[in-house]
């Protein structure tokens, strides 16, 4: 799977996805996904050669793919890979206070983490691990247990450098979630609850193009 991992705003998509799209009669790959692409991308990516996979943010915290980006990639049969599941760590709950971020970490020029946003955002993250105790397991669990039953057509990306993080994260595939629990966390963290964008301003200029 060979993505383009931003959208180049001075080339055609047209024009990337042939050259891709040649990669792929050549032998040399597979298949072709996107990232963070808007809707009218997609479809135009995806006439000149089938798009496979869009790799984009989606979590309990980070609901913009809903409604159009999902729906489309579901009309055209486009996989949906969903990456920081987990919010950065927010929704690991690594983080109980915002000295608990090293100084030198990317996350402290992140608007979703800084200053009054981040209490905000806390208070969500501790509401949810009210859920997950009840639902006897971790909050990262609760998290990745969310993404996938939002549909079949969904692969959370959980990366982490531990093992135990890993075999914890798998354990998400055991964790079932009722209608009345999803119903519960909908009302704890309606889409657009969290405050402060993912990424500074500038980074944000390069997504949903």
């Amino acid at each position: 799977l060979y993505y383009q991992h931003r959208v180049d705003p001075n080339t055609p998509i047209e024009e990337t996805v042939g050259a891709m799209a040649d990669l792929v009669k050549e032998g040399k790959v597979k298949f072709i996904g996107l990232s963070e692409a808007a809707t009218n991308t997609i479809r135009r990516a995806h006439a000149v050669h089938p798009i496979s996979a869009l790799q984009t943010e989606y979590s309990i915290l980070t609901r913009d793919p809903e409604g159009e980006i999902l729906n489309t990639c579901r009309e055209l049969g486009i996989g949906f890979v969903a990456y920081s599941p987990l919010g950065r760590g927010f929704l690991a709950g690594i983080f109980k206070r915002k000295e608990d971020i090293p100084q030198n970490d990317y996350r402290r020029k992140s608007p979703r983490f800084m200053d009054e946003n981040f209490e905000h955002n806390l208070k969500i993250v501790q509401a949810l691990e009210k859920v997950a105790k009840d639902k006897k397991c971790s909050l990262s669990q609760l998290a990745l247990a969310w993404l996938l039953a939002q549909g079949e057509d969904i692969t959370p990306i959980a990366g982490t450098k531990h093992i135990k993080y890993l075999s914890e994260n798998l354990g998400a595939l055991n964790i079932k979630l009722s209608n009345e629990d999803l119903e519960r966390i909908n009302n704890i963290v309606p889409k657009g609850a969290a405050k402060g964008e993912r990424y500074p301003e500038a980074a944000m200029r390069a997504v949903n193009r």
